[in-house]
This record gives C-alpha cells, structure tokens and sequence, in this order.
C-alpha cells in the first residue's frame, strides 16, 4: 500500500491528481485512485486535466465520478489547452498551475513520468515540478507507441476487482478512443500484470510510479 505519510501518522489532507489529456490519469492510476479514496475517503482529492474538447470532457468527468466515488470532497478541474502544442502554451498552462494553490497544499502530487516522450506529458511533469518544489511527486506512466515507460520504483499493489473496476470505467466512459488498436482491456490488464510481477503483489497486480526524490522521516 502505498503510505503517503510515515512521519506523522495521519492522513493526507489534500492529493493531486495532473493529467495533460482526458483519459491520462485514469490510465495511469486508476486503481490508485480508487484505493487512495477508499483509504483516506475525508481526504480533499483534486483532480487536473489540462486538454480537452467537449466530447472527452464530459468522458473525463463521468470517469472521475466514478473514480472518486466515496471521497467525501473532491474537486475536479477540466481545462482546453490544445494538445500536442503545450511547449508552445507553456506560459499560460504555468498560469494555470500556479492556480492549483488555492486548493490547498498537497501532501502528494502524482503527474507524468519524467521521461515520457509526448511533449504535453513532458511539459506537464515540468510545470509540477516547477510549482510544487517541496512535495512528495509520484510520476505514472502511460503505455504508446514510444516505448517509454522505463523501471518503475514505487508499486501500489491491486486487487483483481480494483483493476477490473478501473478497465471497466475506461472501456465505459471513453468510446472516442476505442478505435486505437492500444486502447484495450488487454492492454490495461498486461501492464499491471508486468508490474505485479515486478513487485510481487498478493493478486498479481499493481500500478508503477517513478519517484525521484524522497525524504525518509525516521
């Protein structure tokens, strides 16, 4: 399970969820979310995609509905930044960032793996870690054509019904995309597999993040 406070034993007050494309944190830790809400349901979870249409905006949002259910609070952001151009909005997408404050100090932020080669995913991993400098970051990661998914260090373990519940809620709410070929419950399955491997989960299953910084508090 994944502990996002050992010094202080007590649960996170605010998580934060960044996501350039609908359909991206729901892909990269779905089950993570479903487990985060089901531990720490008081907890203030935000959820922060940052392109859109109105098509994917309302498959995003019947998604986090159904991702969060069970959080007494959440708050979910969708924005219009047009994608595959964020190294040229960057100003504006930092704007927005910055706005991300008001909601509250996140105990942890989980966003997009450092080294992914889109660059909306690259841009977004460097507006957090330029707006969110003293934070536990947890970087997801999203499979594609690139291949670029590296060695994952943290693994939150998952049920098979956890990851069920979590294909299920892509396979449902986000028709726009079932005519790519990776787009598949496949897919989504063969991964948590692989990681499960790699983390000798109890069912088999988990979801890999890369972090790059932590402090221990002992």
């Amino acid at each position: 399970m994944l502990e996002l406070d050992f010094s202080r034993g007590r649960r996170p007050e605010t998580v934060l969820f960044l996501g350039a494309h609908c359909d991206d944190i729901e892909i990269g830790m779905g089950a993570t979310v479903i487990r985060l809400v089901e531990r720490y349901p008081e907890t203030h979870f935000v959820w922060a995609t940052l392109s859109s249409d109105d098509v994917r905006e309302r498959e995003t949002r019947a998604a986090a509905a159904r991702l969060l259910a069970g959080a007494q609070r959440s708050t979910v952001l969708v924005e219009r930044f047009k994608g595959s151009y964020f190294p040229y909005e960057g100003a504006s997408i930092k704007s927005f960032f910055e706005t991300l404050k008001q909601h509250g100090n996140p105990d942890v932020v989980f966003t997009h793996y450092r080294q992914d080669l889109h660059q909306d995913h690259r841009i977004t991993n460097e507006l957090t870690w330029n707006t969110f400098r003293n934070h536990c970051i947890f970087e997801y990661e999203i499979p594609k054509y690139d291949g670029d998914i590296g060695i994952p260090n943290v693994f939150v373990p998952v049920s098979r019904a956890c990851l069920t519940r979590k294909i299920e809620v892509l396979m449902e709410c986000f028709p726009s995309q079932h005519d790519k070929q990776w787009f598949t419950r496949d897919t989504f399955e063969a991964i948590a597999r692989l990681r499960g491997i790699e983390s000798n989960a109890a069912e088999g299953f988990a979801e890999a993040f890369h972090c790059r910084k932590a402090v221990l508090g002992l």
